[in-house]
């Protein structure tokens, strides 16, 4: 039987109007450009600082599949949408007689990040077990599938149960959560828990690949940037240009916490090439509670491989 063990449920409510937004003391500083391989395949996650102007990390995006909440009352688990993955809750079905995908019915985390509307949901409520669709890697090779239960959580550890979907490979691991990062990862690949983000304090964005969803049962792999979890926030500034950006439209323009908000579309494919919106600029609230305006300037590396975006930073 699973068990909810210690969690608590706290909410704070939280408000103030848009002209009255606290700023901690910064200086605004000159534009910088910066750039990152990604690789042609996309194979790459990189996790980026605005204070420090540099990406603090980067792994495969194979790296892991799944991410338990971290905070001591968390729940929720996300799947590795850079692979595309899925997952299916098998009703009333034994661990044992689940031999094939019969019966599956995919779901898949939205891309804005909204963690109450994740694949999986809220798992220990139920005494179900999951399919879960492995996605692919960065050259398209399908990685397989797992069927898995979500044993039991308490304050500090997830425990969980999976094997291949023939009952090979079977296994039992518990999970420690780490309080420092959003999330503590899992890899089916190593049995193991895998370092995958940079703590949550030390980094602002991530580039790399995605799974859009154009509706519920219609992901599409995008390459774009997605925004950390951990008080980010970000405004879409169309109607200026990024030299006219100052501090002062930090009150005038609507924040979010979608962590798909800068996303994909700053760019479009056309013809055979991909074509920067030199109007997509970008205000970004930081971890730190500092602001920033990003745009991007190319997605090519000078010799002309794609997966390198070139993107102009400056503080506000």
């Amino acid at each position: 039987m699973k068990q909810l063990i210690a969690i608590l449920s706290v909410f704070v409510l939280a408000s103030c109007m848009k002209d009255e937004i606290p700023v901690p003391a910064h200086t605004a500083g000159n534009s910088i450009n910066n750039s990152i391989n990604l690789g042609t395949d996309y194979r790459h996650m990189a996790y980026y600082d605005f204070v420090t102007n540099s990406f603090v990390k980067q792994h495969e995006k194979t790296d892991w599949d799944l991410g338990f909440e971290s905070s001591a009352t968390g729940f929720h688990i996300i799947l590795n949408t850079s692979k595309s993955m899925a997952a299916s809750e098998m009703e009333g079905q034994l661990f044992a007689a689940i031999a094939d995908t019969s019966g599956t019915n995919w779901k898949y985390d939205v891309s804005s990040g909204n963690l109450d509307s994740t694949a999986i949901g809220e798992w220990y409520n139920t005494s179900e077990v999951y399919v879960l669709d492995r996605g692919y890697s960065f050259d398209g090779t399908h990685q397989g599938f797992r069927k898995i239960e979500f044993e039991q959580i308490g304050t500090d550890e997830y425990e969980i149960h999976y094997a291949e979907l023939d009952g090979s490979n079977e296994q039992t691991h518990t999970i420690q959560k780490n309080p420092t990062h959003n999330f503590t990862f899992f890899s089916f690949e190593t049995n193991a828990t895998a370092s995958i983000e940079p703590p949550k304090d030390e980094w602002d964005i991530v580039f790399g690949q995605y799974s859009h969803l154009f509706d519920p049962t219609f992901p599409y792999l995008v390459t774009g940037v997605i925004s950390n979890r951990n008080g980010v926030e970000v405004a879409e500034v169309f109607d200026k240009s990024f030299e006219e950006i100052a501090f002062s439209d930090v009150a005038n323009y609507p924040f979010s916490s979608d962590i798909d908000i800068i996303g994909y579309d700053w760019k479009e494919f056309v013809g055979a090439s991909y074509i920067i919106d030199l109007h997509k600029n970008y205000i970004v609230k930081t971890t730190e509670g500092l602001y920033y305006k990003i745009h991007f300037i190319d997605f090519y590396s000078d010799l002309g491989d794609k997966g390198n975006p070139v993107f102009e930073v400056g503080a506000l």
